[in-house]
């Protein structure tokens, strides 16, 4: 599962250029959107129109579990399940919903569910249906703080595989003290980090156009979750640098 302790660290971006990047490896990925309700992970992807059935329909048994599945035509291994817009994740069994993401195992090496954040209901029937845990968390002192509630809980419902991804990293502002350093954010949470996101400027931009910038593979965007990928997969990979453009070059792109 894909969650944080709050909302607003890029949860859900994380979810889609992850996927993208383990895709792009070569590992068949499933992303399913537990935030029901709110149903952002198809826009995101920008395959919000060609949602007919969703996790609803193939948790209450009123189409096929493949028909619920959207495949990403840009990466030939990547499948999305829609949430919807108007249920309460409270109508949905757990039994029926943990079934659903088990007969998905025997298809996928990868089933990323984005969580929402928080302790509410959605995410509690997530972490029943989680492996692992990926921890997003942005790099100040409020974030930390309810991820570590976050953390607490996970760990007390026998989640040992927790991971931290640091989001939306400038290093800029770290050797000017202005956010805490990644390693000042590890100690904190005393969690492994897994990996990190550079902070992009182009981020919100490819957001709302349904271009996750994992598909703009010669970004440095691109690059750190390549490395995410290639780390969950056990190898060894080592961090792109960051390369802050100056003022000619974000004049001309």
């Amino acid at each position: 599962m894909i969650t944080s302790g709050k909302g607003g660290v890029g949860k859900t971006t994380v979810c889609a250029n992850l996927g993208i990047a383990l895709a792009s490896l070569g590992k068949k990925v499933c992303m399913i959107d537990m935030d029901l309700g709110l149903k952002n992970l198809d826009v995101m992807m920008g395959l919000e129109n060609r949602v007919f059935y969703d996790l609803k329909d193939a948790v209450e048994g009123r189409c096929p579990l493949g028909r619920a599945m959207i495949q990403d035509k840009r990466c030939e291994n990547l499948y999305l399940m829609a949430a919807c817009r108007t249920v309460n994740i409270g109508r949905l069994k757990l039994e029926d919903l943990t079934t659903v993401v088990d007969q998905l195992r025997d298809q996928f090496d990868f089933i990323l569910l984005d969580s929402p954040a928080g302790i509410e209901r959605g995410f509690q029937y997530a972490m029943c249906c989680a492996d692992e845990a990926l921890i997003v968390v942005n790099l100040d002192i409020a974030a930390l703080q309810d991820s570590d509630r976050v953390i607490g809980i996970l760990l007390k419902e026998g989640k040992t595989t927790i991971r931290l991804v640091m989001n939306r990293v400038n290093p800029r502002y770290i050797e000017k003290g202005i956010s805490l350093s990644v390693k000042e954010a590890a100690d904190w949470l005393g969690l492994e980090v897994i990996g990190l996101v550079y902070e992009d400027e182009n981020l919100i931009a490819c957001n709302n156009r349904g271009i996750p910038m994992a598909l703009k593979r010669s970004s440095i965007t691109s690059q750190c979750y390549t490395v995410i990928a290639q780390r969950l997969l056990g190898e060894k990979a080592a961090l792109p640098k960051f390369k802050e453009k100056n003022i000619i070059q974000k004049l001309f792109g």
